[in-house]
């Protein structure tokens, strides 16, 4: 079903989007990069998918369709399964007896339209639509199921809740019974693939006085996702323990556990850890797609001086680099990127980490299991003997890991690894704190990035400009005119830009992101290793006098990161503020 080309330079040209002599260079720039006309003229932003998709339907006499704000029935709209209409942009919208018409981007798809018919058993008729209506279709398949799981929670608990209460501690046979009955186990399943399809990163569920609250973590904020009965606290817990191996009777003292599932194709591990609270046990479930590596450094945010650091620290043999932040900032997501990077043929890469979160080919993982002495330290130690040319440890949180890292750095070593500070230059005083040499630490430290993760600004946000007071604020934790400058010299804003005129974004509600944010961005630091920072630590500088320097020397701050971020669009100034604090 082939366009004919053409017929389709004649449309153009008689809708007036477009006019002779730019067609005409366009057609040029199509044939000398061997690319379709249409994606040339997208792509030079000379014409709006929605205008060449119905010109397309035009040329080949198909219907084009629109399904922006078009409710499908989930039943039809579920004869094509999720993962297949997301990977080949496909909606099943509207069904007959013996057909079944279906919305498509590319037409020519024909392996997609054989599964879809074979699949449905009817006839298929393709019709052309355009990305909004995809995207607006694909986001009711997770509304419709988010529904289907609340039903479903609310019905089992309604079972439960009719069960009499027992009196007293359960046995572990009682709670083994409770964690296999049907109606648990459909609540549990439930709120696991509720979580998976909200992104979430953690389930917490939380026993209370007279309920159990489950809430969610969705881009580093804990959402309330459902409030359930009392009763049903003991059952739910009892078959989180069984899926991740722990003891079902012990209450008393905090356990640790995990268990993978696999869904749609794609492996997920859920890092289980129980707490005893004065209600009972306080569960939390970190889930970690496995398949969810593949980053680009590029793609983590990082840009400018800041990327050249890291692609600069990437291309040393020996040393040390150091990712910084607290919990859930996406240090190991960043020391992962960079192992990806890293990983050749010509290299042996070991790794001691606690947990493993992403397995990777070609790249021996060890996990820390202390409770059998398989510390960080002796896992080190013993990976020190394996012959390895890059080491990645988890994270340093004593002395002895640090000596260790610090030594395997002077050795030939090149070593990735964390540690829980608040910046960059945060991490010099906390190694020293931790016993190692200043000396020791200015041969082997190469690169410290410091980082945090912001909220994402969905497409649909609203513009604004800086007024004078909300510019003095911002001029009492940034210094504007430094800002203004950096902004400059990557060309972000033109060089007579003032802080008045240069737009910002709000968040604003829609259909795609009820709070106007979706996914996360990091912003870094990237403090290099330079040798007026050496003498610095030398001396005893203090981490004020040590990133003050690194100011000077061209290193953006994290605040002053996030204000970048801002200025591009991809967040707001309230998130950069929120998650970052001096």
């Amino acid at each position: 079903m082939q366009i004919n080309q053409e017929q389709l330079k004649k449309f153009i040209l008689d809708s007036g989007l477009i006019t002779r002599d730019e067609l005409d260079l366009e057609i040029k720039k199509a044939e000398e990069k061997k690319q379709k006309l249409g994606n040339v003229l997208l792509s030079d932003g000379k014409i709006s998918e929605s205008d060449l998709k119905k010109m397309e339907a035009f040329v080949l006499g198909i219907p084009f369709v629109s399904l922006v704000k078009e409710k499908i029935d989930f039943a039809i709209l579920s004869l094509i399964p999720e993962p297949i209409a997301r990977n080949h942009n496909i909606i099943a919208y509207k069904k007959s007896e013996s057909s079944l018409e279906v919305a498509m981007l590319d037409v020519d798809d024909l392996p997609v339209i054989d599964f879809v018919k074979k699949h449905s058993g009817l006839k298929i008729l393709p019709r052309i639509t355009d990305t909004p209506s995809i995207k607006s279709a694909l986001m009711q398949y997770g509304k419709t199921l988010q529904a289907e799981f609340d039903e479903i929670i609310q019905k089992e608990a309604a079972t439960i809740k009719a069960l009499p209460e027992q009196e007293g501690e359960k046995t572990e046979k009682e709670l083994k019974e409770m964690a296999e009955d049907l109606p648990v186990v459909k609540i549990v399943d439930s709120l696991i693939s509720h979580a998976i399809l909200q992104n979430a990163s953690d389930i917490h569920i939380e026993p209370g006085e007279t309920d159990l609250v489950v809430r969610y973590r969705i881009d580093g904020i804990l959402h309330d996702a459902m409030t359930l009965s009392k009763n049903l606290a003991p059952g739910i817990i009892a078959r989180i323990k069984v899926l991740s191996n722990l003891k079902l009777d012990e209450k008393r003292l905090p356990q640790d556990g995990r268990f993978k599932i696999e869904q749609n194709g794609e492996k997920i591990s859920f890092r289980v850890s129980t707490l005893p609270i004065f209600y009972g046990e306080k569960t939390v479930i970190r889930i970690l797609k496995e398949t969810s590596h593949g980053y680009t450094v590029e793609s983590l945010g990082f840009h400018g001086e800041g990327l050249e650091r890291v692609h600069e620290a990437l291309k040393q043999k020996v040393g040390m680099i150091l990712a910084t932040g607290p919990t859930g900032s996406g240090k190991t997501t960043t020391l992962y990127t960079m192992l990806d990077l890293l990983n050749k043929p010509d290299v042996n890469i070991s790794t001691v980490e606690d947990p493993i979160e992403y397995q990777m080919p070609r790249i021996n993982q060890t996990q820390v299991k202390p409770e059998i002495g398989l510390t960080f330290a002796n896992g080190l130690r013993s990976l020190l003997r394996q012959d390895p040319d890059i080491l990645m440890v988890g994270e340093i949180r004593d002395n002895e890991t640090a000596d260790l890292a610090i030594n395997a750095a002077l050795t030939g070593h090149l070593v990735l690894s964390t540690v829980h500070t608040n910046s960059a230059a945060g991490a010099i005083p906390r190694l020293i704190d931790m016993g190692a040499e200043p000396f020791l630490i200015v041969s082997t430290l190469k690169t410290i990035i410091g980082q945090r993760l912001v909220r994402r600004l969905v497409a649909n946000k609203e513009k604004y400009f800086l007024s004078a007071d909300e510019i003095k604020d911002i001029a009492k934790i940034v210094d504007l005119d430094r800002m203004l400058n950096l902004l400059k010299e990557e060309n972000i804003v033109p060089k007579d830009a003032t802080w008045d005129k240069i737009p910002f974004y709000k968040a604003k509600k829609s259909e795609e992101s009820e709070d106007g944010y979706a996914g996360r961005v990091g912003i870094h630091e990237v403090l290099k290793m330079t040798s007026t920072i050496r003498d610095l630590i030398i001396k005893g500088g203090s981490q004020d006098e040590i990133e003050a320097q690194a100011k000077k020397e061209g290193m953006m701050t994290m605040i002053e990161d996030g204000i970048y971020q801002a200025v591009l669009g991809m967040t707001s100034l309230e998130e950069v503020l929120r998650v970052v604090s001096e």
